[in-house]
């Protein structure tokens, strides 16, 4: 069964973005923790968690992610880097109590320029989180655009090399691959990005992708979302994707700004769902 979903407003508690998904015909589901342009961290009470729980098991809607806060930089070497590990830390401690697999993460910039301490900072935040929240949450880093850290699939790997650790998983946005110069509108281009992922070690670390088209052209570098079939990327490259027998099983979580400028919605999902080759 394929598993799609779509980022949802938790603005009411957690189980309102459970109520939102399975309305717009969504059986996964993405949500920030708190307020994604702030640093208040995650935290719920028992009251909320059973509640959460036996809405997620009555709709059956599974995986769930976390999405860090936009504010994140692990590779800051102050205050913004110590706030960043403790927003993930809090989030990746409660994630089990919800059943939520985890955190996707953008990791940050350098700012203006790159340095090995600012690199070895980011490593090393990394592993703290890790060391310090539960073994079955993971870190899943997502692929960036607009100069930001793992805009390339090899700085990623990397990365992932360098924290040397399992529970670190990998998203996969199809706008921000598109910016980066990767593509795959017929199944021989996907056959290749799966190939090099795979190079790369990154392959059996792909955990999740993020559906979206792209406002701006291939290979521009930018990271704005557009609707399904309102932006630069072709249909085809989501129909290959959705049918492809190696990425199908994936879940795929849709970040769109919705076709009426609210959020991912029905209609995105729909056309998705139109897509598919029974």
């Amino acid at each position: 069964m394929l598993k799609l979903g779509a980022h949802q407003s938790i603005s009411g508690g957690y189980y309102k973005a459970l109520e939102r998904i399975k309305k717009i015909g969504g059986n996964c589901l993405q949500i920030f923790s708190s307020s994604p342009r702030g640093w208040s961290f995650a935290k719920t009470t028992w009251q909320e968690i059973s509640q959460f729980l036996n809405l997620k098991s009555l709709f059956n809607i599974n995986p769930i992610y976390f999405h860090a806060s936009y504010l994140v930089n692990l590779a800051d070497e102050g205050k913004i880097g110590y706030l960043s590990k403790m927003s993930i830390s809090a989030e990746l401690n409660i994630a089990p109590k919800l059943q939520i697999k985890g955190t996707v993460v953008h990791l940050g910039s350098y700012k203006n320029f790159q340095s090995n301490s600012k690199y070895q900072m980011l490593i090393k935040n990394i592993r703290e989180i890790l060391e310090k929240t539960p073994k079955e949450s993971i870190f899943i880093i997502e692929n960036a655009g607009n100069r930001k850290i793992g805009q390339t699939l090899e700085e990623i790997a990397q990365i992932v090399k360098d924290v040397n650790n399992q529970r670190v998983k990998l998203c996969l946005d199809t706008c921000h691959l598109f910016s980066n110069s990767y593509r795959f509108s017929n199944s021989n281009e996907l056959d290749s990005l799966l190939d090099k992922l795979d190079e790369l070690d990154l392959l059996d670390k792909l955990e999740v992708w993020h559906v979206n088209d792209s406002r701006d052209p291939f290979n521009s570098g930018k990271d704005r979302h557009a609707n399904i079939g309102q932006g630069t990327i072709g249909i085809d490259e989501f129909k290959t994707l959705l049918n492809h027998p190696k990425t199908k099983n994936y879940p795929f979580i849709i970040e769109t700004p919705g076709f009426n400028d609210e959020g991912p919605d029905k209609k995105n999902l729909d056309i998705l769902k139109s897509l598919l080759v029974s």
